[in-house]
């Protein structure tokens, strides 16, 4: 059995420096220590950890999403820094001009936009 003290998630980036600015500036994520890559801050409590690595990868799956009150709000938002949403043709649901999936509405799941870091990462943000 695992008895763990505690968990975080983590991947690589391309740039530290343009994930320091789009996780604590863009996203407003809380730096908690930046030896060796970024330790942040994540809503509810968790970690994550993000490091630089030369021959990065994008990773091709969400690697990271994020649980919001209003998916609309927080979309226009997110939008009104800069951010494109993606739009998927292999989703079960169609997305509308937002890029958010309606799932709730088609009983499959929760809505859902998704987007990328400076390094490609995939990003989600989900209402349920």
């Amino acid at each position: 059995m695992l008895t763990a003290i505690t968990a975080f998630s983590g991947f690589s980036v391309d740039s530290i420096e343009k994930a320091k600015g789009f996780y604590v500036d863009t996203l407003a994520l809380e730096l908690k220590n930046e030896n060796m890559g970024l330790q942040l801050a994540l809503p509810g409590g968790g970690e994550l950890y993000i490091y630089e690595k030369a021959d990065h990868q994008p990773a091709a799956y969400t690697a990271l999403n994020f649980v919001v009150e209003n998916i609309d709000e927080t979309v226009d938002h997110l939008i009104g820094h800069g951010i494109t949403f993606e739009i998927y043709d292999t989703m079960p649901g169609a997305q509308d001009d937002k890029g958010i999936m309606r799932g709730k509405a088609a009983n499959q799941g929760p809505d859902i936009a998704w987007f990328k870091d400076p390094a490609g990462n995939i990003l989600s943000v989900m209402q349920n």
